[in-house]
This record gives C-alpha cells, sequence and structure tokens, in this order.
C-alpha cells in the first residue's frame, strides 16, 4: 500500500460509538457546505417512511465508484468508514487524484431500519445489548435484495422505494467499482467479491490479520457459497440459492424465494461492475480462526446447528400463532421473524446435502465446531430478541390507546415475559461459553478502508479481464 494511502489508515479517530442517521445525515450536510467545490449533496429518493435519501458525490475523477453503507441496518461499521473517508475524500486533494474517481456515497441506505437498531449503537458492547435492540428485516423488505430478476421459474419485480432509488443512481453512473458495506455480528473477517482477482487475496487478508482480527474459517454464510480461497468467496446473488434448492430436491424453488436479487447481481449483468463485500465481527473468538482437528465429525456439527435453529424455530412460529390477533400484520418485528423462521425447504436441503457430501464425513475443525454448535446460537438469539421486540412494539401501541384490550394487553405482556426469558437464558449461556472479545471500531473502519483502496486501486490501475 502506497504512502498515501497508509497516512489515511493511521489517521483513522478511536470511535467508541456509532452515529445515528440524523447524526449522519448532519455531517454530509456539514461536509456539502464546508467543500463546496469538490462536494455535492443530493437526495437520491425517499425511505418507505419519507425519509430523504442523501448521496455524496466527491471530486471528478476517470471512473465511478459507488460506496453504501448500511444495506442491513445492524451493519454500522461501514457507514463509520464512509463518515470517515467522505471527510477525508473532501478535504485532501492528493488522495483524490491518487484514486481517481468520482465517489458516489450513501452512508445509510436502509435508513428506516437503522434507526431500529440505534438503542445498542452508543453501547455497551455486549452480545445481550446488541441482540435486545437489533433488527433486521424479512428478506423481501431489505433494500439490497429485492433488485428485480428473471431465472428459470423466478420471476421478481417488487422492488421498494430504496431499491429503486438505487437501482436508478446505478443505471446513471455505471459504476466501474461498488464496496457494498457489510458486516457480520460474531465470527472472523471474511471477504465476497464479484469474480476471482487472486492478486489481492494475500493483502485483503493481512489487512485484518495485522488488526489483530481472525480470518473467519469456519463454516461459510450459506452452503452454497463458493470459496475462491481461504475466507474469500464469490459474491452472492439470488441464482445460487435458486440452483442450491433445486439440486437439492426441493420443487418449483421460487415458491420459497419471495426475495429479488441484489446490487452486485444487478450492476454486474448490466454494467460488468467489480462489487467487493468485507465482511468483519463486532465480536469474535480465537476459535473462528482454528483448523486442528475436532473430537466430532463435520456432519455431525451440521445436524446438531440444524436441530437447535429448528427447536428454536419451532418455539417462536408457535409464539408468532399464539399472538396473530394481538399484532398488527405488517409490524416489522413479525414480518422479519416469520421470514427468518420459515425455513423447512432450506434445512431440508442442507441435510440432504450433508449427508450426500462425503467431505462432511470427516472431522469437523475447531472452527467449523466453534461456528456450528456457538455462532450458530448467537445468531438465533437475535432471533429472540425481535421476539421480544415484537410484543413491546404491540404493547406501546396499546398503552397508547385509551380503549385497551385487556385481554390482548395480558396475551402480549406473557409473551413478552417468555421471550425475555428465553433471550436472557440464551444471553447467559453463551456469556459462559464463549470467551469473545470486542473489536474496536477503529480497527474494523481500517481494515474496511483498507481494503476497499486495494481494490480501488488494483481496478483503476489495471485491465481486468472478466
Amino acid at each position: 500500500m502506497n504512502k498515501i494511502f497508509e497516512e489515511v489508515v493511521q489517521n483513522i479517530p478511536n470511535y467508541t460509538e456509532f452515529l445515528t442517521v440524523d447524526e449522519m445525515d448532519a455531517s454530509s450536510r456539514k461536509l456539502a457546505e464546508e467543500y463546496p467545490n469538490a462536494v455535492d449533496l443530493f437526495e437520491i429518493g425517499r425511505t418507505r417512511e419519507n425519509h430523504p435519501l442523501y448521496c455524496l458525490k466527491i471530486g471528478e475523477g476517470s471512473k465511478n465508484a459507488l460506496m453504501f453503507g448500511l444495506p442491513h441496518p445492524n451493519e454500522p461499521i461501514g457507514a463509520m468508514m464512509l463518515e470517515y473517508f467522505s471527510r477525508e475524500l473532501a478535504s485532501n486533494e492528493t488522495l483524490r487524484n491518487e484514486l481517481d474517481y468520482t465517489w458516489y456515497i450513501i452512508k445509510a441506505w436502509d435508513a428506516d431500519g437503522t434507526k431500529l437498531n440505534e438503542g445498542w449503537f452508543k453501547g455497551p458492547f455486549t452480545l445481550y445489548n446488541y441482540a435486545r435492540n437489533f433488527f433486521r428485516p424479512a428478506g423481501h423488505q431489505q433494500v439490497d435484495w429485492t433488485f428485480p430478476i428473471e431465472y428459470k421459474k423466478l420471476n421478481f419485480n417488487d422492488s421498494i422505494p430504496e431499491t429503486t432509488a438505487m437501482m436508478e443512481l446505478i443505471d446513471r453512473i455505471k459504476p466501474e467499482f461498488i464496496y457494498s458495506l457489510h458486516n457480520a455480528g460474531f465470527g472472523g473477517a471474511y471477504w465476497y467479491i464479484t469474480h476471482e482477482t487472486s492478486e489481492v487475496y494475500d493483502e485483503l487478508r493481512q489487512t485484518a490479520i495485522k488488526h489483530g482480527v481472525p480470518l473467519s474459517l469456519g463454516e461459510p454464510e450459506a452452503p452454497f457459497c463458493e470459496a475462491y480461497s481461504p475466507a474469500i468467496y464469490q459474491s452472492l446473488g439470488i441464482r445460487q440459492n435458486y440452483d442450491y434448492l433445486e439440486k437439492y430436491g426441493v420443487e418449483n424453488p421460487q415458491e420459497h424465494i419471495n426475495v429479488g436479487t441484489c446490487s452486485a447481481d444487478y450492476a454486474m449483468e448490466k454494467y460488468d461492475s467489480f462489487t467487493l463485500l468485507t465482511e468483519l465481527p463486532y465480536f469474535y473468538d480465537e476459535r473462528i480462526k482454528d483448523l486442528s482437528e475436532s473430537a466430532i465429525s463435520r456432519q455431525e456439527a451440521v445436524l446438531k446447528s440444524l436441530a437447535f435453529s429448528e427447536e428454536s424455530d419451532a418455539f417462536i412460529l408457535q409464539t408468532l400463532e399464539d399472538i396473530k390477533e394481538c399484532t398488527s400484520k405488517d409490524n416489522p418485528f413479525r414480518l422479519a421473524l416469520e421470514a427468518f423462521t420459515d425455513n423447512k425447504e432450506g434445512n431440508a436441503a442442507t441435510r440432504e446435502m450433508v449427508l450426500a457430501d462425503p467431505t462432511f464425513a470427516r472431522k469437523a475443525t475447531v472452527a467449523e465446531e466453534f461456528d456450528n454448535l456457538l455462532v450458530s446460537k448467537f445468531y438465533k438469539m437475535l432471533s429472540y430478541g425481535m421476539l421480544v421486540r415484537l410484543s413491546e412494539s404491540e404493547l406501546t401501541k396499546l398503552k397508547a390507546n385509551p380503549e385497551v384490550d385487556a385481554e390482548k394487553k395480558a396475551e402480549l405482556e406473557r409473551t413478552y415475559e417468555t421471550a425475555l426469558a428465553h433471550l436472557k437464558e440464551l444471553s447467559d449461556r453463551l456469556e459462559k461459553e464463549i470467551n469473545y472479545q470486542v473489536v474496536p471500531i477503529q480497527k474494523l473502519v481500517a481494515i474496511q478502508l483498507e481494503c476497499g483502496l486495494i481494490l480501488a486501486d488494483h481496478f483503476q490501475k489495471n485491465k481486468v479481464t472478466k
């Protein structure tokens, strides 16, 4: 990495909290006022709750680059990177000239969903506080999973306003490079890229290692992920999900897919854009990088994970059924839980794959065992958190109504207490079984920024055959 980039990375402030949507919006307006010759601020559209979606245009380089934060509203690491990087670009003409891009930056794409996560943005950064204040929308309400697509029997054309706004921006600027700023909750560092770019793999991995964040060497995020290299995967679109379900016996996969495809898939198909995702954890345990042999087979580890997930999902689905008449159909927590826990076909396909694929018969690595038996429980804890928030949000509505239905109130209060007990029980268990560390925000921002600089510089200086 050249000296200009090194200096930019070294100057990242010691952030101790994440910014809210309103704080980011105010910062973007201030930046445009301070640097009118380098920065333009404009709206690309409005959210479903009518919040403006602001885009910063910085510089006048020879190629267009698009960067967006919070495509998933529980993933603010990238927004903090953009907060810092946008100011550096605006104030540092040498940096702009070295990179030679025109930058389009949206800090908070899913602004509405982000506001439902702001309860944990200021800390404390614990497993419980994260889960207790967590929100992630159902797939058909996710800004980065409702891009239109026609594939085999799948025909999706129901984009939400935030997606339409981004799609129109992509169509207008036809970006050469896209940085989609996601992050994981627990685990280690890993990457998604549009196509193989082996020249940068070691550099990407080294960015995490030198900042003390382990690589994620356990199970991939989805069973249909294609690994290009350790911790580096081909970016996912909905096609891979469809083909996976079809391969492992699910008839008419389109009936079980109620989402579209993502920005990476859309932009690659239309404009040959390259997209990078750098997935980083808030929390990690050293076991996530341990490749030594465990005591159980990989097959056993995956099947145990499936069994726990199905047991938890059964509890959640039954609870949703019990309070169906007490909750509004458009409650975002209800919609999310219905989507995330109704996964019978996907579970069946995974079980079929694990039993049929001989590579699952070997001993699991410690990383794979840890991923299946503990990290999977952390992610299920997030559903318990949303179940608590579902009943809590409906109780808040009832309290504002002078004609409160006493029976509904009692049912919701019972659900709230039961869900909270499940959340606390699992949280207490994981606090004992996971020796986790909280990664400083500064390090996470540094890794994401450095990875983005590596790829942006690579594509600016190399003619890539795709």
